[in-house]
């Protein structure tokens, strides 16, 4: 229907502690996924399954009170789990747990191998309340990293204050939708002018 060639990815923000993720693999690449995890969505309910972990796996781990299975993985393992991401640094390993979750219609994310994603952990900035994802549709994660510092240091961070105070007074309007809306785009139009 539409010529359009760019990146059709479609963003939602996802609730973590109502969903169960797996991770399998305890090296570097787990540690960043699970960084990236805790700092997002901190109360997230997160198992993970590896022979061994590495020193900030365990760190993160412990912040994020995730279950620990010190073990080689076994197809049984994805059972109950909404979420896996595979980040082990055996490329065949990762390729059948791939096979595995598509076969229990289980979301995956399959680190370093872009063909082998249902979804993308972009970079995302934090104010309080405010949540931005930023996606680079797996082209260029360092340049997502970059726009996320960016948009870090250019977002006031009393930003917060400024979402409470509109919640405020969206509560206070009594109006119909369409004039609620005319309302607060009104109120609102000023913050992105120059």
């Amino acid at each position: 229907m539409s010529g359009n060639t760019g990146n059709q990815l479609y963003p939602i923000f996802l609730k973590m502690d109502k969903l169960q993720m797996l991770i399998v693999g305890g090296g570097f690449v787990a540690a960043e996924k699970l960084n990236f995890l805790y700092k997002s969505s901190p109360n997230a309910n997160v198992t993970i399954v590896a022979k061994d972990l590495n020193a900030d796996v365990e760190t993160v781990a412990d912040k994020l009170n995730a279950k620990v299975r010190l073990k080689a993985f076994e197809n049984a393992d994805i059972e109950g789990f909404d979420i896996i991401i595979a980040a082990t640094n055996d490329k065949e390993l990762n390729r059948a747990i791939w096979e595995h979750a598509r076969l229990k219609q289980i979301l995956i994310n399959v680190a370093d191998t872009p063909d082998l994603c249902d979804f993308y952990l972009g970079g995302i900035v934090t104010k309080g309340d405010l949540k931005i994802a930023i996606s680079t549709n797996g082209k260029s994660p360092t340049m997502a990293k970059r726009i996320r510092e960016f948009l870090e240091d250019v977002l006031p961070d009393e930003m917060d204050d400024l979402l409470q105070n509109i919640n405020t007074y969206r509560s206070t309007l009594k109006a119909t939708f369409d004039e609620k809306v005319k309302a607060l785009n009104d109120l609102t139009a000023g913050f992105i002018k120059r």
